[in-house]
């Protein structure tokens, strides 16, 4: 059973979702095997563990369960997943973000304009990430504060703009930039101390 391309969906996966409508749990479970792993990958990004990131998964998976209907079959089933897995994670960061007090939020540090120039001119070394594990690059993702982790992983991997960023977050368009801006320094920072820990273990 595949969906790599854009718009398509096998006849398989139609049948399959065909029976998740009718609320079949034998349907509902294959699809969720099926799909663990992909949007697994996409919730570990957004989160600290993968204790969170499980808890995700399973939120959206309850929203595409019961948002089925809604689900043009004309369209790539997993690009429709993957939004409702990025709302479900936003939603939980929202949540969080609450828990703090005013003044206190993580979210709330830097929506000024310092640092928005400067997130036109850091970026990561793309050769030095290349030859990251994936484990490894999600997992210094996964090192980043809250709003500077959500802020790239929607900017750089799932190609936000900044403006459909400050709106989904509550925050200014400079606010995001900012955000931006951190994490890829703070990536750079400990991209740098990798490869001087690797560099330390080679010449021992």
């Amino acid at each position: 059973m595949t969906d790599n391309m854009p718009g398509y969906n096998s006849a398989v996966l139609l049948e399959l979702l065909d029976g998740c409508l009718l609320k079949d749990r034998r349907s509902q479970e294959l699809l969720y095997r099926q799909f663990y792993g992909y949007a697994m990958g996409i919730c570990l990004r957004y989160t600290r563990s993968r204790d969170e990131a499980k808890e995700i998964l399973n939120d959206g998976f309850l929203k595409i369960f019961t948002k089925l209907e809604s689900f043009d079959s004309e369209r790539s089933f997993k690009a429709w997943m993957s939004r409702i897995m990025i709302n479900t994670a936003l939603d939980h960061f929202r949540r969080e973000q609450r828990q703090h007090p005013l003044g206190q939020s993580p979210l709330r540090q830097h929506q000024g304009h310092e640092g928005v120039e400067a997130a036109e001119n850091v970026s990561v070394d793309e050769t030095a990430t290349s030859q990251l594990s994936h484990e490894e690059l999600i997992g210094m993702i996964q090192q980043l504060p809250p709003s500077y982790r959500v802020t790239f992983c929607m900017a750089v991997i799932d190609g936000y703009t900044h403006e459909e960023i400050a709106e989904q977050l509550g925050i200014t368009v400079g606010g995001s930039k900012s955000n931006l801006s951190r994490a890829r320094q703070k990536l750079k920072v400990m991209l740098a101390q990798k490869n001087a820990d690797d560099y330390e273990r080679v010449t021992r």
